[in-house]
């Protein structure tokens, strides 16, 4: 038996156009819903680190937490995120709750 040649290998899918994937809102998939604590968070971007879709932005401003000054939060696109947890799994201090989906 031998191996099909690269030339040979059927395309898997096609990219018509650029950007595309910004179009198709992800969020919908989501039975689980990420509500970030901020009164929990000690902003350590562990979850912004682990999101495996890139939905949690790093928002800058001066925000103020139960008399607390931070020059960062955290807010979730929930256009894209898919509801995974990881974020909620990794939060060191359990800032990020998993909430069903209303």
């Amino acid at each position: 038996m031998s191996l099909p040649k690269v030339h040979e290998i059927p395309i898997g899918g096609i990219i018509t156009e650029p950007g595309s994937s910004r179009r198709n809102l992800t969020g919908g998939w989501r039975s689980l819903k990420p509500i970030i604590h901020d009164d929990r968070c000690i902003r350590c971007r562990i979850c912004w680190m682990y999101c495996p879709e890139g939905t949690i932005k790093e928002v800058k401003g001066e925000f103020v937490v139960k008399g607390k000054k931070y020059q960062y939060k955290y807010e979730i696109d929930y256009n894209y995120c898919k509801g995974c947890g990881i974020c909620a799994h990794e939060c060191p201090t359990k800032a990020i709750e998993m909430v069903p989906e209303a």
